[in-house]
């Protein structure tokens, strides 16, 4: 996601900040989708009602069967806090081996949604 301009009082990065602080759940899931499919994910589940699965359950699973990969991600607002059940099954999932996490709107900017589809060790620059 790239701001064109400013924010008015702000850098361009700061702008970009303010949008990302901003955006909700379901944009930032379409974008993160988008993303996948560009990178050979070609499979997604998402459950749709949330209130008929499994508590904690991750948001999504993505699968890229040319690659060989599935990745578990929880996806929260910048915001947005894990439940106990959430924290259970990403340390459940990556107990066994699996590539499980949480993405949050800034991780897009950070470019550790890219760096984790393509495969690639995030280290987030401090």
């Amino acid at each position: 996601m790239t701001v064109s301009r400013p924010v008015q009082g702000h850098s361009a990065a700061q702008g970009r900040r303010v949008v990302l602080d901003a955006m909700l759940e379901k944009p930032f899931q379409d974008g993160v989708l988008k993303l996948a499919r560009f990178h050979g994910f070609s499979l997604a589940y998402h459950t749709h009602d949330s209130r008929r699965s499994v508590p904690g359950f991750p948001d999504l699973v993505l699968v890229n069967p040319r690659a060989g990969r599935v990745l578990y991600r929880e996806l929260k607002t910048s915001k947005g806090r894990l439940s106990p059940a959430q924290i259970e099954w990403l340390d459940g999932l990556t107990a066994c081996g699996m590539d499980a996490g949480v993405w949050r709107p800034n991780d897009l900017d950070t470019g550790r949604v890219v760096a984790e589809l393509r495969g690639q060790s995030f280290a987030q620059k401090t």
